[in-house]
């Protein structure tokens, strides 16, 4: 009876790892980006322009000039003219998430639907009741960044771009030794490429409509530049201009942002698919940190508890193990918290934390 157990045992010691390892050799992914576009709502995602708010003189300065270039009877030719990237590609051979209309449903499970309690469960898997405003103060919690991190294969190959000045503080850059761009800070470090001192001294030169937030511009040349540079195998990008143009009531420039974050998107893939270190290796997944209001039609430019529809929020991957069900229409529901675990699961790590996170997203990776 002993040898008989110890046989078992011998072969679960000498096989078991062999499997583990072959069914993470199963993922073509290597690298993960993830993307936010804080605060876009999912009306715009999935049916383009909003009719009321492109011919309102209020939100729209011009709106014969915003409604020769964004819209189209059909909704899902105006979606198209404003995310042709997302429509174009994502839908073609990536998945996404979030279209209520089909029962397709995506939420926050944070009370508070602002900001940063929405990155806070983006990237932790949890929800913190503590987090409760959108002050200046060090994370107390590990976010998936942070314990990719720790990996022995991905020290120091994690960073993070973002546009509002918060960042630092939500992925607790103190703490974690995360690099941490955002706001309105430098590129730095001793090897500066001639692209990053130029861009230093741009964004200096550049006025910016907000105090904390910087255009996206330069996040995304920052991050671009780091990406070719540095190759990290886990990065965080974060851009603001929806949120803060629709914060301002100007749906005008809110379109343009989004169009524009598009392209951003776009480039970012094709640079992946021309590079071979990332090349097919490289998972993609976008989402937001909250939506906004839309019952009420002048609320657009407001979200929070008070906004109906500000917890309703999108998602979208692409990547090579994800099967390309584009646009889902099944009858489903989906949370915030599940991002974290999903992005470390893309990875081959089975993401943990002092509180229970949220499940991998059904359907995203293949099996």
């Amino acid at each position: 009876m002993n040898r008989y157990f110890l046989a078992i045992f011998l072969y679960a010691f000498c096989f078991l790892p062999m499997t583990i390892g072959a069914q993470k050799a199963n993922l073509q992914t290597e690298n993960v980006f993830l993307i936010t576009l804080d605060g876009f709502r999912w009306q715009e995602l999935f049916d383009g322009a909003d009719d009321s708010l492109i011919h309102n003189t209020v939100f729209t300065k011009d709106t014969a000039v915003l409604k020769k270039e964004f819209w189209h009877t059909d909704p899902l030719k105006r979606r198209e003219i404003l995310m042709p990237w997302v429509w174009n590609t994502m839908a073609k051979e990536g998945q996404i998430i979030g279209n209520r209309k089909y029962g397709n449903d995506a939420q926050v499970t944070n009370i508070h639907w602002f900001s940063y309690p929405g990155y806070n469960e983006i990237l932790t898997g949890y929800t913190d009741p503590y987090i409760n405003s959108n002050d200046k103060i060090n994370n107390p919690n590990i976010t998936v960044l942070e314990w990719l991190n720790q990996k022995e294969a991905l020290k120091g190959r994690v960073a993070a771009f973002g546009s509002w000045d918060v960042f630092p503080y939500i992925i607790n850059r103190d703490r974690s030794g995360i690099p941490v761009n955002a706001g309105f800070e430098h590129a730095t470090g001793d090897n500066l490429t001639w692209k990053e001192k130029y861009l230093n001294e741009l964004q200096d030169q550049t006025p910016s409509p907000w105090n904390s937030v910087r255009l996206d511009v330069f996040t995304h040349q920052f991050a671009l530049e780091y990406i070719q540079k540095k190759h990290p195998k886990m990065l965080y990008i974060s851009y603001g201009e929806t949120d803060d143009f629709a914060h301002d009531g100007r749906y005008d420039h809110y379109l343009h942002a989004a169009r524009r974050t598009d392209k951003f998107i776009s480039d970012l893939w094709t640079y992946c698919q021309s590079d071979p270190v990332y090349k097919n290796k490289t998972t993609f997944v976008i989402t937001t940190d909250h939506g906004r209001g839309d019952i009420v039609k002048k609320e657009w430019t407001s979200h929070g508890k008070i906004y109906k529809g500000s917890n309703e929020i999108w998602m979208a991957v692409i990547g090579p193990d994800t099967p390309a069900l584009g646009e889902r229409k099944d009858k489903s529901r989906f949370f915030q918290n599940q991002i974290a675990k999903t992005v470390a699961a893309f990875l081959s790590y089975d993401y943990n934390n002092k509180e229970v996170v949220g499940e991998v997203l059904d359907g995203v990776i293949r099996k």
